[in-house]
């Protein structure tokens, strides 16, 4: 099923001795749009930590009771490597983690496996003749941490940029629960008094301006304005994907 990620934030985690703590946001990878960790505020048991909890190890989700049941006791989650993730995530520390926990790694042997992502990909200052010729660019240094994972919430109102101009930002992500992978951007339109919600698909994105906050796609205004609104109250269903695959004229088992 789809569901926006702001539905599962403060969502309980929970493990057999009891409540680890709530799900504050998510981090994901800028290749496959893979959520690879959640970041779970621990309770007073262990002083309002911050720890990051692979999905693999999540069990069957309590939906109606909003709750993560993990495999985990607070032991393990105690003990368990300390990173500070207000900064940003390094390989080592990823590697860290998944020594210390029964999770398996999501990258392979090959260290630029993963590539450069779509994040990072164009310099400073944006031009319209540029976006056709990212590829071509020196984009110089990583910095510091793995800079392929992202966290939903630094994302969070990031502009779109279309063809013919900016319209709207990112205010929300649509996941598939069963493989964990954010297909949609929920997009706000318009001005303050007047504004739609729209989804576009993560594969429609061309490109990623770190440095300037900036999704681009390859669409027009228009089209994004007058595509079918997303209404946050009921569900994504394939109904809703086909008809907005079919407007965009895309086909629909490209999502």
């Amino acid at each position: 099923m789809k569901r926006s990620i702001k539905s599962l934030i403060g969502f309980q985690m929970k493990e057999t001795d009891g409540e680890i703590g709530e799900v504050e946001e998510f981090y994901f990878d800028d290749k496959s749009w893979t959520i690879r960790y959640l970041i779970v505020k621990t309770g007073n048991w262990l002083s309002g930590r911050k720890v990051l909890i692979s999905p693999n190890v999540l069990q069957k989700p309590n939906w109606e009771k909003e709750e993560f049941p993990v495999n985990l006791t607070k032991e393990q989650i105690e003990n368990s490597p300390d990173i500070d993730t207000d900064k940003p995530v390094s390989r080592q520390q990823e590697e860290q983690l998944s020594l210390y926990y029964p999770w398996n790694t999501y990258w392979g042997s090959e260290p630029d496996e993963h590539g450069a992502g779509i994040f990072g990909m164009m310099p400073s200052e944006l031009y319209e003749s540029e976006i056709g010729e990212a590829e071509n660019i020196n984009y110089g240094a990583q910095p510091e941490g793995d800079r392929h994972l992202r966290s939903t919430e630094e994302v969070h109102g990031y502009t779109i940029h279309a063809t013919d101009g900016e319209i709207g930002k990112v205010v929300d992500y649509i996941v598939d629960d069963t493989n964990w992978r954010i297909v949609f951007l929920v997009v706000e339109t318009g001005g303050f008094l007047n504004s739609d919600k729209v989804l576009l698909s993560t594969n429609w994105i061309t490109q990623v301006n770190w440095d300037n906050s900036i999704v681009i796609v390859n669409i027009s205004t228009d089209e994004i304005r007058n595509s079918p609104k997303y209404d946050e109250s009921q569900p994504v269903n394939v109904v809703y994907e086909q008809r907005l695959f079919d407007y965009y004229g895309r086909p629909y088992n490209e999502g």
